[in-house]
């Protein structure tokens, strides 16, 4: 672990083994954090921040922001390799991922020297006032083992141009890219103890999030644990960003262009094994097209290619770990005992090449009933449900009969339609004729239980400041001690 620019063993002397989901194989070890460990980085984050990292102007931070995304890019077929071994997306996409690990970088650094104040004109023309846009101090950084890099990027980038020192816990099960990204942290100029790196499991989660001395937190990943981050960062009032799951409506009108659309539904559940929070996991389609769509979907979704996520040519690889093998599988049965009518795939999938890994067939149920659980709880794998619609009224009520709120997708070639229809959907990020499309300063966050607060675009920087009132009294004056000063 790195904890204040030294690479360490937990003081327990636990490690723990992670797997390469593509052959079941132990690959490498992290280290079990304990509450000591852990309560040390924390502390050491909060030293170096009172001592040294708040005073470091902004240009400076930038150039060290900079410096690190030139590291990512040098670096990026190892950090990708690591990833798809580690979690089993495939290489295509975490390279590109990891070219928008570096992008946010670099963004970020350009806010890094422009976190400017005001001054306030008040009544009283004796009175002097202006504001400073402050760092909050340490912040706890929590991602999840999806999309490891590219998550970290979306909440350090932002906390470190602020001017916060941060903890970082990567998820268990994906912590090795994040260790050897870590590697870069001080070749790129950052003071040691500006970032901390702890791994381990949830046994070390109270220590991350119920220390006084932590200003902010922020968390990718699942519902429960995010309850229990809540509960834990109540004790000392922190403020918490979640970012969590989603049952995303992918909607199709009958006047959408079919082939980009189905391509689009595709990739939106598909694409990353459908391991992915803005997953358009429900597909809904207008009824004047919902056999065309659907023979359409089947005909695409047989055709993806499965294997090694090395291997160039593979379009979809192997779920990352056992436990979410096991929870897919199991879901998928459930539909099959509530009815669904599953068109292709609901199995572990086999072949020549597979059977040594967490695969999942691409699976696509049809003629689904909204309220089957397959269609109301996240799976965080590819399986699709597709749910005829009647009109527009109709797919906006079922696009928001959900507890979630993150993204969707509407497909149409009707401007005033697709406008209405992005007001009216509840979730925080609406895709027009596309899905699953990312800019780092486009905001991105979700609504209800997807979660609260934003990541990327200069939203994300007011998740990592506060801001300070100065008021200076100019007059000579004597006051009434007894009445306030207007």
């Amino acid at each position: 672990m790195l904890i204040g620019g030294e690479w360490t063993d937990g003081t327990g002397g636990e490690r723990l083994d992670s797997y390469n989901p593509f052959t079941q194989e132990v690959w490498g070890t992290i280290p079990q954090a304990t509450e000591q460990d852990v309560g040390n980085a924390i502390e050491i984050a909060h030293r170096t921040f009172r001592e040294r990292w708040r005073h470091v102007n902004g240009r400076d931070r930038a150039a060290m922001l900079n410096r690190l995304a030139d590291l990512i890019e040098e670096n990026a077929e190892e950090l990708a390799t690591i990833d798809s071994t580690d979690n089993g997306k495939v290489i295509r996409e975490t390279r590109s991922q990891m070219r928008f690990a570096a992008r946010n970088y670099r963004y970020f650094a350009g806010y890094a020297d422009k976190l400017q104040g005001n001054t306030i004109p008040l009544d009283n023309g004796q009175m002097f006032d202006y504001t400073l846009v402050e760092p909050l101090g340490v912040a706890v950084l929590i991602t999840a083992w999806n999309s490891p890099l590219p998550l970290l990027a979306n909440k350090l980038a932002p906390a470190l141009a602020a001017g916060n020192t941060v903890v970082i816990k990567p998820s268990e099960h994906a912590s090795l890219s994040t260790l050897a990204f870590g590697k870069l942290i001080a070749k790129a100029g950052f003071p040691d103890g500006v970032v901390n790196i702890v791994t381990g499991d949830g046994r070390i989660g109270n220590a991350l999030t119920a220390n006084p001395l932590v200003r902010k937190i922020s968390f990718t990943g699942g519902l429960p644990t995010a309850r229990r981050i809540l509960e834990s960062a109540a004790a000392h009032l922190i403020p918490v960003t979640t970012e969590l799951g989603g049952k995303s409506p992918n909607i199709i009108f009958a006047d959408a262009d079919l082939n980009a659309a189905v391509t689009g539904a595709v990739a939106g559940v598909f694409g990353a094994s459908g391991q992915t929070c803005i997953a358009g996991s429900r597909l809904l389609v207008q009824r004047a097209i919902y056999d065309e769509v659907c023979r359409l979907v089947v005909e695409k979704v047989r055709g993806i290619k499965l294997g090694n996520p090395l291997d160039e040519t593979t379009e979809m690889g192997p779920v990352a770990n056992r436990a979410q093998l096991d929870k897919i599988l199991a879901m998928i049965q459930q539909a099959r005992d509530e009815g669904a009518n599953i068109a292709v795939g609901g199995a572990k999938a086999s072949g020549p090449a597979l059977e040594g890994g967490y695969f999942v067939e691409p699976t696509v149920i049809v003629d689904v009933d909204p309220s089957l659980t397959i269609a109301r709880e996240e799976v965080f794998g590819p399986v699709l449900c597709i749910i005829p619609f009647e009109d527009e009224a109709d797919a906006v009520a079922i696009a928001n009969a959900t507890e979630y709120g993150l993204a969707s997708g509407v497909w149409t070639n009707d401007l005033r339609r697709a406008h209405r229809v992005a007001r009216e959907i509840e979730a925080g990020l609406v895709w027009l004729n596309t899905y699953r499309a990312s800019y780092v300063g486009a905001p991105f966050g979700g609504t209800k239980l997807s979660g609260h607060g934003r990541e990327r675009s200069w939203h994300a920087l007011l998740e990592y400041t506060q801001v300070k009132n100065v008021m200076l009294d100019l007059s000579a004056e004597e006051r009434d001690p007894f009445a306030m000063k207007l």
